[in-house]
């Protein structure tokens, strides 16, 4: 009995270990799933060279810590952008884009396309990266 006791948790251990390791990791977007977003959908302009698009929910403690980030990096480079979007409040965009947990992080070219995608709170080297893929 013990045995099978242990078996279950093992297993269930070993289920919980790869969301956790892709925490906060940006994600390239293949071409075919590429969606994107515009003035209309965002509430304000482009980003002259990229935009960071953050998911955030009122009670989500790293959406805090992610608008931070994100704001360093937009004040960092040149001709980038973060716009914030309230998740409840954009059911629309969180369904067409398979938001699924917050934050989640959209990067977009100049054009609106997205190039990377990060679920959970990223690190500000990582997006740093990632904004090369946009400009």
């Amino acid at each position: 009995m013990g045995d099978d006791r242990t078996a279950v948790l093992a297993a269930a251990g070993a289920h919980g270990v790869p969301p956790r390791r892709r925490n906060g990791r940006v994600r390239v977007h293949g071409r075919d799933e590429c969606g994107r977003l515009g003035t209309a959908e965002l509430g304000e302009g482009l980003g002259e060279r990229a935009t960071l698009v953050q998911f955030s929910s009122a009670f989500c403690a790293p959406c805090r810590a992610t608008r931070r980030i994100l704001g360093e990096v937009a004040d960092m480079v040149p001709g980038v952008t973060h716009v914030e979007i309230d998740a409840e409040a954009r059911l629309d965009l969180v369904r067409a884009h398979g938001i699924l947990r917050t934050p989640t992080v959209l990067v977009l070219d100049a054009d609106g396309r997205v190039v990377r995608r990060a679920a959970g709170q990223p690190r500000k080297a990582d997006i740093i990266a990632a904004l090369g893929e946009a400009v």
